[in-house]
């Protein structure tokens, strides 16, 4: 039996058995992956970190999307930052109501060979005449992007390291704040609370964007193969609050089948443990 392996803090790891590695490829900017399992069928890591995997990539991708919307269920036009798998571009592509996706992946590889392995989160994607693919880097996008751009900023980064440092920098915030209009909502990958390593940047992202937007929130969901099972977005807005303006029955209206959200969800996705808003609060 085959292992992979992942390293989620100093003194833990976590495995899962596969059956055959499909593929392997070291592109300039990153190592890539892709293993067929049992357990949680194909699956692809990025620098042997966990990405993606058939089993559980519907909680992610609709945490991700779906609070936004529910928030302001008016969205039209859309940037997604990373997310080269297809995920977040699929859930966003299921609104009808939705004019314009522009999603900025630097690495064309990842969604190439996504189409070909994980057809579950690119297949059709690219085909929406809706969407707008561009393979370059999204800081340099977003920096010459123009002001009052996007009604919605969805940042589906890796963590920050290698390509995805640039994505959690005030800087990067400070441009996604000028290029959203007067109503404009950024969701952004926000780490885990509970490793150490994993909290210390969740801490530095909060309060980089707390700085910069009037109102900051963090949501949490729960991603079996990422480190500890608890994970959070954040969530930014020049004038919507996620709890105060929700509106579910519009939301509903929508008919979208989910597997994972829902509105009664989405309130409590905000309630967060003590520990983590305590975590938070903290200005180190």
């Amino acid at each position: 039996m085959n292992w992979y392996t992942e390293q989620w803090s100093n003194e833990c790891k976590f495995s899962i058995a596969y059956d055959k590695a499909l593929y392997s490829e070291k592109t300039p900017f990153q190592q890539i992956d892709f293993y067929q399992s049992k357990e949680f069928g194909t699956f692809f890591t990025l620098d042997g970190l966990m990405m993606v995997n058939e089993k559980d990539e519907f909680i992610y991708h609709d945490m991700i999307v779906h609070p936004a919307f529910a928030t302001n269920p008016g969205i039209k036009k859309v940037l997604i930052i990373g997310g080269g798998d297809g995920g977040t571009a699929r859930e966003v592509l299921r609104y009808s109501t939705v004019e314009e996706v522009v999603m900025v992946e630097i690495d064309e590889r990842v969604f190439r060979l996504c189409q070909e392995f994980l057809p579950v989160t690119a297949s059709g994607v690219e085909e929406d005449n809706r969407m707008t693919l561009l393979f370059e880097d999204g800081l340099a996008y977003v920096q010459n992007a123009p002001d009052h751009s996007f009604d919605l900023i969805l940042v589906d980064s890796t963590d920050p390291i290698s390509v995805g440092e640039g994505l959690f920098t005030t800087a990067f915030y400070q441009e996604c704040y000028r290029v959203l209009n007067k109503d404009g909502i950024l969701i952004n990958q926000h780490e885990s609370p509970y490793f150490t390593e994993y909290a210390a940047n969740m801490k530095k992202a909060h309060q980089k964007i707390k700085n910069i937007f009037p109102i900051t929130n963090v949501y949490q969901y729960h991603m079996p193969t990422y480190p500890s099972g608890h994970w959070l977005f954040g969530f930014a807005s020049k004038a919507f609050d996620p709890l105060k303006d929700i509106h579910a029955e519009a939301w509903n209206s929508f008919g979208l089948q989910t597997k994972y959200y829902n509105t009664d969800l989405h309130v409590g996705a905000f309630g967060l443990p003590n520990y983590v808003k305590e975590a938070l609060k903290r200005e180190k």
